[in-house]
């Protein structure tokens, strides 16, 4: 391969990681506003929600509720640092993507098929923020 062509090819790699780098902020806002709308349910007392069996992580729908609501922020918050190109808002959005899988992962009993779909995302949320590097061009 030529010198020309390796670095097309570089140049093209980061543009398809930084268009998905900004999908993944895109989804991660979308992660973040349906986490804090579910969370608003659970504190409601909505009847969606069947509790399960008795189950570890004993906390009641309220107190998720809860941890959703406040994951669900600090997940915009990172999103729209994402979008701004803060430089923060990476490791943060990384931070933050994490910790919601591993609510969500708690959450299952609740409601399985809405955390496991949140895990997927969070998931491709992680993968599209850590493939971008902006200062290769």
């Amino acid at each position: 391969m030529t010198s020309t062509s390796v670095e097309t090819d570089h140049r093209l790699r980061q543009e398809v990681a930084a268009g998905t780098s900004i999908a993944a902020s895109l989804l991660l806002l979308t992660v973040g506003a349906l986490s804090l709308l579910e969370g608003i349910s659970a504190v409601g007392r909505d009847e969606i929600f069947v509790p399960g069996p008795d189950y570890v992580y004993g906390w009641d729908l309220t107190e998720w509720g809860w941890v959703h609501i406040v994951l669900g922020v600090l997940l915009v918050i990172a999103s729209l640092g994402l979008v701004g190109g803060a430089g923060w808002a990476r490791f943060v959005a990384i931070v933050i993507a994490a910790a919601s899988i591993v609510g969500n992962f708690l959450w299952l009993p609740w409601y399985p098929w809405w955390a496991v779909a949140m895990i997927a995302l969070n998931v491709v949320v992680i993968w599209g923020v850590t493939t971008w590097q902006p200062g290769r061009r």
